[in-house]
């Protein structure tokens, strides 16, 4: 008989992401330097000419800081919220997994503001707990009903309730109002607010006011805004007592030296972020209004992504990948009718549009 791992891990499925599979780009006879990547929802221009001089002063011969101090630190400065209420992770991913390890149990029901991020499920899956999924529906562009959520936390109390905001695929951004309607309905539910990508977001309201409630913990990323997605750096805010929580489960050394280097150089730059983020709004605008005129109907977003109605989302996004193009297709968000759109520049922009254009029918 063969050893068997928890029934948990066995039943188990993994949840799809975006950026290039390498087996299928090499079938097509393509490398990813050859794909524009319309697919993941990061920062499309390169990142701050500080982080490559970085390289020659990072030290990688000895242990990074476990604790990672002085990124924290910088953030402390940043976000004006003591070190103690921050914990750095290896991107949003680490983080959504230690909440699950450190907070979840079997059969624990536990709340998914729907269509969303895949990882919430993977991470309930992991430690057996039960999935309750809300969804939004498509007549509201996938808007979350959050008097409905209110009333599921009060007859329900799950133990946790993971809220994407703004929200991954939908680009929806929820109010405060609307965020602390859910921290009210339960003192014992823990909401877990994602915001990595907040930083796209013209008009924010600031989140980090209502840690204090105890029941409340805040993910950001420091990599999808920076375009430094292959260096996982992210961070979560809480209150200090779920922070010594989470830091019980954390690994050692779990962010490399450096990440944890590129990571303050990111904190005490100035004009990057902001001046990204006005191209990024001309080229959404950009993408937007060609999509449009070629009829296509979109889901109003919040952020530098949004949602495009097709008729099969496998197939819009395989006939763009043979023209070195490739969009995010949304079934495994069970949306099997939308493909998922991030703004690039707008040299790529263009070509996308004239690629949607040889198409033919959508």
């Amino acid at each position: 008989m063969s050893l068997r791992p928890r029934p948990e891990i066995e039943k188990l499925v993994p949840s799809p992401h975006g950026g290039p599979d390498q087996a299928e780009l090499k079938s097509l006879g393509l490398t990813p330097g050859e794909v524009i990547d319309f697919s993941v929802c990061s920062n499309p221009f390169a990142p701050p000419a500080e982080v490559k001089k970085a390289a020659d002063t990072i030290v990688v011969n000895r242990y990074p800081d476990s604790e990672s101090t002085e990124f924290r630190e910088c953030l402390s400065v940043k976000l004006g919220v003591p070190a103690d209420n921050i914990l750095a992770g290896s991107g949003a991913m680490e983080l959504i997994r230690l909440i699950a390890l450190a907070y979840f149990k079997p059969e624990d029901p536990v709340l998914i503001l729907e269509p969303t991020f895949g990882e919430y499920r993977v991470g309930c899956q992991i430690m057996g707990a039960e999935v309750i999924s809300q969804w939004g529906e498509e007549r509201d562009n996938f808007s979350h009903r959050i008097d409905e959520t209110v009333e599921i936390i009060k007859s329900s109390r799950p133990r946790g309730v993971f809220i994407c905001n703004p929200n991954n695929p939908t680009g929806r951004y929820l109010g405060r109002n609307e965020i602390e309607s859910v921290l009210d309905a339960g003192d014992e539910t823990l909401i877990i607010l994602d915001e990595a990508y907040v930083n796209f977001v013209d008009e924010i309201w600031h989140s980090l006011d209502l840690i204090e409630r105890k029941n409340l913990v805040i993910i950001r990323s420091m990599t999808k805004d920076h375009a430094l997605t292959g260096l996982r750096l992210g961070y979560a805010v809480a209150h200090k007592e779920i922070i010594d929580t989470l830091r019980l489960v954390r690994p050692p050394w779990n962010i490399n030296a450096v990440a944890q280097e590129v990571g303050k150089i990111i904190l005490n730059g100035t004009d990057y972020l902001e001046n990204s983020r006005r191209e990024i709004r001309k080229t959404k605008k950009f993408l937007v209004d060609e999509l449009v005129r070629l009829g296509f109907t979109l889901v109003p977003s919040d952020t530098n992504f949004f949602l495009v109605k097709v008729a099969r989302a496998g197939d819009f996004r395989a006939a763009l990948l043979k023209q070195g193009i490739m969009v995010r297709d949304c079934t495994s968000f069970g949306l099997p009718g939308y493909i998922r759109i991030a703004a690039r520049t707008m040299p790529e922009c263009k070509k996308l549009i004239k690629a949607i254009e040889t198409m033919g029918s959508y």
